[in-house]
């Protein structure tokens, strides 16, 4: 790897962190908070100052225009730093509230790779930390790397390299001649759809504040809400819905919505097989727990109706958000949203966990192998969409699959012995490590908090949220002794 490289993108990418960090301050300074203004002005000039350091203590005879070459190596270390660093400084204004360096760290990382998870336990913050929660999901929700893709011309080439290693999900969905425009197409299709649901919120009757904040987090699938009961304390259901709306199309890949809307034909959804499976297993999901809910806890149908298909897809989605409080509900309820949990969302999405395409491919596989056990001389390939899966992405695949349960399954029993709670160990870490939010214990639930878990507890969720926005593969091969040789 190459030092300078690495140094000219961190740069840059330091920059305009910088400049993003200085947004609230308009808001501070809309409702008069003068005494909010420190905060992000402090974080903003850190992050200037590291981009000037990154530039001058790294940088020697390349420049920004020979980041054309890079490589996948520097790629993959530019994003993992990026994001780590992304995190660091968000989590500075926070530290001006009187929450404690872990804590800081923990809503920050929360909120950049839009888990949702809070360690809030009071409300009573000026407008602006509200803002700042629900701005860092939507900035992390399509990614940082690819907003940068998107604005600058110096990532013109390089940016492919880097929009690879961050883009969620397992394949390579190309839907422009130039990676630029491609990161530009998405965040358009991404930055419409937070306006439009802002406007729909605001016509629902929500305050203007609480609908830019709603609208932000629910597209960025964070589930950062300024109401301290989330989106049940609106008592609407007519907000319920319209948040519905927008988390399923949180859910769907970005990619394939703007091929949709640009050749104007919406039958492109239901060609595509990871969304034809995202809404057959969103649908069957949401029936179990209905008629639960129905059966349970005693719910009409409506009621039973809406809290299942919320609740369902806020943990698929990895949302976070809540209509109800569903720590409540019965044990039978429980394992179906604890299994939702594991659904996931589409590739190309906002969403996080494991991916619709990730378990198609999956189960093609043992579908496969099963059949040849049968038929031991057949040659059967995969395919997704009447397009052959390259073996490379199959066993990218499967590595992924074993590695993502082998954290989790770490990471719960090392939370357990810390909690001495097997439900706060086995929940806890999966929902940090599929960036989902909240739990289903009383104190970790969606009108809970994590305020209260060992502050062990708190790093090694950190640790789950970034790898799991990252999606493993990047944060392990930092682990790899070959990766670290500089140049």
């Amino acid at each position: 790897m190459r030092l300078g490289y690495i140094g000219s993108a961190l740069s840059l990418i330091l920059r305009d962190i910088g400049f993003v960090t200085f947004i609230p301050i308009l808001v501070a300074m809309f409702y008069h908070d003068w005494n909010s203004i420190f905060p992000f002005v402090t974080a903003g000039f850190v992050a200037l100052f590291l981009s000037v350091v990154f530039k001058y203590a790294l940088v020697k005879s390349e420049d920004v225009n020979s980041l054309n070459d890079i490589k996948r190596s520097e790629a993959l270390m530019i994003v993992s730093t990026s994001w780590i660093l992304f995190g660091l400084i968000v989590a500075i204004p926070y530290l001006f509230y009187g929450l404690s360096f872990v804590d800081s760290l923990f809503e920050a990382v929360s909120g950049i790779t839009t888990t949702g998870a809070t360690i809030f336990q009071t409300y009573d913050y000026p407008k602006v930390v509200l803002f700042w929660r629900s701005f860092s999901q939507w900035l992390g929700g399509m990614g940082i790397i690819v907003l940068f893709v998107a604005i600058l011309p110096q990532f013109a080439v390089a940016g492919r390299q880097m929009f690879f290693a961050e883009a969620p999900g397992p394949t390579e969905d190309k839907f422009t001649p130039r990676i630029k425009n491609t990161a530009s197409a998405l965040w358009i299709v991404y930055a419409g759809m937070t306006v439009v649901c802002a406007i729909f919120l605001w016509l629902a009757g929500m305050n203007p504040f609480d609908c830019i904040c709603n609208a932000m987090s629910t597209l960025a699938a964070g589930g950062f809400s300024p109401n301290a009961q989330s989106i049940a304390g609106y008592g609407s259901n007519l907000i319920i819905w319209i948040i519905i709306v927008f988390m399923f199309i949180a859910g769907s890949s970005f990619a394939l919505q703007s091929r949709a809307l640009t050749k104007r034909n919406l039958g492109l959804f239901w060609k595509s097989e990871e969304f034809r499976w995202y809404t057959y297993i969103i649908f069957v999901f949401s029936l179990v727990l209905g008629l639960i809910l129905f059966f349970e806890q005693h719910y009409s149908i409506f009621h039973s109706a809406t809290a299942s298909v919320y609740q369902i897809l806020t943990l698929a989605t990895s949302t976070g958000s809540a209509s109800e409080d569903f720590q409540l509900w019965s044990f039978n309820a429980k394992i179906v949203l604890f299994l939702a949990m594991f659904i996931s969302s589409c590739s190309g999405s906002a969403g996080g966990g494991v991916k619709i395409t990730r378990w198609i491919l999956i189960f093609k596989y043992i579908n496969n192998e099963l059949y040849k056990i049968l038929h031991p001389n057949a040659v059967r390939t995969i395919k997704i969409d009447n397009t052959v899966v390259a073996p490379e992405v199959i066993r990218q695949t499967i590595f992924f699959m074993v590695c993502y349960m082998l954290i989790w399954a770490i990471a719960s029993i090392v939370i357990t012995c810390i909690e001495q709670d097997t439900a706060v160990g086995l929940v806890a870490s999966i929902t940090s490590l599929g960036d989902i939010g909240p739990g289903l214990t009383q104190a970790t639930g969606p009108m809970g908090s994590f305020a209260g878990i060992h502050s062990i507890s708190k790093y090694i969720m950190i640790f789950n949220m970034l790898i799991g926005r990252l999606e493993i593969i990047p944060f392990l091969v930092l682990f790899n002794k070959e990766f670290w040789k500089f140049k």
